[in-house]
């Protein structure tokens, strides 16, 4: 059993300056406490040594996700958002203060050190200190749980991010020696979770300028350009906007408009994941959050990255604070849209907000306003549709027709191989595949008459069926 120097990785803990917001971590923070009720006098206090190794465990458990400790502490490390990561992100290492990089690479070799503690060794440590306490069954459980963990240690790392880690920061290595390549990283990639992830909510309930307030979306719809049939023209539009965006140029902000379910969504999330390694992210605002794009934009405006600042459904019941905020930002108010922030909006309604009779002026109104020359009988519709005029570009969705529809529903069967042969829009062609094309396409033209209509959303959801077997409600 390794020997742990508790003393040494307490000062590792305690000496962290650029990466200082580490200390507070709840695991780094929960094993700071462990190791200093270790260091106490003689055994230090029995009971605390339990409750600290409880309170580790379970941030352990709560942030690693079934990775080692080595390699959640990596992935703490290139996750945390600090003056140096951040520097590194907008310039070039060579450009940066000597003793910010200085002493960005001591930290990194102390959060090494850190990296390296061995937990299930600190454990049976734990239980030696207990038995001489007299605690035998808190030892015994403390060491079972110390074998636990040694199980898990030895796992290889699952996912792609983990392996960066250890590309990073190789085992066994002093990771101050990693600080070129964790540069030439976040340069490229971004700094903090902007590096590891590629979708993010926007969740502030009150710090509309903390960079803490963009929580990732661990598991993000892959959803790529390949998978979506039809409706060529529309993507055209939105792909080549947002490679103009990418490449610096003027780009639109655009409002995706049209029927339910024909993919409009789809195509922001598409086209977000195809350019995803070039810089791109996805930022999806709540519409309750609008009345915070001030702040969100002077947090993404200092980034290097490039942000497509995605609002989903978007509609008003009234012109409140939210619909005010999008309009100024969009055209009109005193502050600038930031050159790397774009708005994706979609939407069922053209004009966004919900029309009511009372809005819209009466005839004899109209007559007043025409023999008057007041205009203010029609503020409030103007004012209502101005919104969606302020928008860049408009991209219109309609329902798709029959063959539309079986072409995009035997174009997604293709993609999962339930129809074999090549897509091709004629039916009657002889060969292996023509009758379970055939029976594809009238099953697939029951479906959509007894369920949503004709619809991209509809043909994925008549696809899902067929996958999972036989036995249609109609049957």
């Amino acid at each position: 059993m390794e020997i742990i120097d508790t003393r040494m990785a307490l000062a590792d803990i305690t000496g962290l300056a650029v990466f200082s917001r580490l200390k507070d971590h709840p695991l780094i923070g929960a094993l700071r406490v462990l190791l200093e009720t270790c260091c106490q006098e003689g055994a230090g206090d029995a009971l605390g040594l339990v409750r600290g190794w409880a309170s580790f465990t379970d941030a352990f458990i709560r942030c690693n996700q079934g990775a080692s400790f080595y390699v959640t502490l990596g992935l703490i490390t290139i996750t945390d958002d600090n003056p140096f990561t951040h520097a590194v992100e907008v310039q070039n290492r060579e450009d940066l203060p000597p003793v910010l990089v200085a002493l960005a690479k001591t930290d990194l070799s102390r959060l090494g050190r850190i990296a390296a503690v061995d937990i299930p060794s600190l454990g049976f440590h734990l239980g030696e200190l207990l038995r001489r306490e007299g605690l035998d069954s808190a030892a015994q459980n403390i060491e079972e749980e110390a074998r636990a963990l040694w199980a898990v240690e030895g796992k290889q790392p699952r996912s792609e991010r983990e392996q960066r880690v250890l590309e990073l920061f190789p085992e066994k290595t002093d990771w101050g020696s990693s600080l070129s390549a964790l540069t030439t990283f976040i340069h490229a990639q971004g700094a903090g979770l902007l590096g590891l992830y590629t979708s993010f909510r926007w969740i502030s309930s009150g710090n509309a300028r903390s960079i803490d307030s963009l929580q990732p979306v661990f598991h993000p719809d892959p959803i790529g350009l390949s998978d979506l049939s039809g409706y060529e023209d529309q993507r055209m539009v939105v792909t080549a906007n947002t490679l103009r965006f990418l490449e610096g140029k003027p780009a639109n902000n655009l409002l995706l408009y049209g029927d339910r379910g024909t993919g409009k969504s789809a195509t922001v999330k598409a086209v977000s994941n195809e350019y995803a390694h070039q810089g791109l992210r996805l930022l999806e605002v709540p519409k309750n959050k609008l009345f915070q794009l001030s702040g969100i934009l002077e947090t993404l405006g200092s980034r290097r990255l490039r942000f497509i600042i995605f609002i989903d459904d978007l509609s008003f019941e009234t012109t409140d604070d939210s619909f005010t905020s999008l309009k100024a930002l969009l055209e009109g108010g005193i502050e600038v849209r930031p050159s790397n922030v774009v708005i994706y909006a979609t939407s069922n309604r053209r004009h966004l907000v919900k029309e009511r009779l009372a809005d819209r002026p009466s005839s004899a109104m109209a007559a007043e306003a025409l023999a008057t020359g007041d205009v203010r009988a029609f503020d409030t519709m103007q004012e209502q549709f101005s919104l969606a005029d302020r928008f860049g570009l408009t991209v219109v969705f309609t329902a798709p027709g029959q063959e539309e529809f079986l072409h995009i529903a035997e174009y997604i069967a293709c993609k999962r191989g339930i129809l074999k042969s090549p897509l091709s829009g004629d039916s009657s062609q002889d060969g292996p595949d023509t009758e379970a094309r055939k029976i594809f396409r009238d099953n697939a033209l029951r479906w959509e008459r007894w369920f949503n209509g004709r619809s991209p959303r509809t043909a994925v959801q008549y696809v899902d069926w067929v996958t999972g077997g036989e036995g249609f409600p109609w049957e």
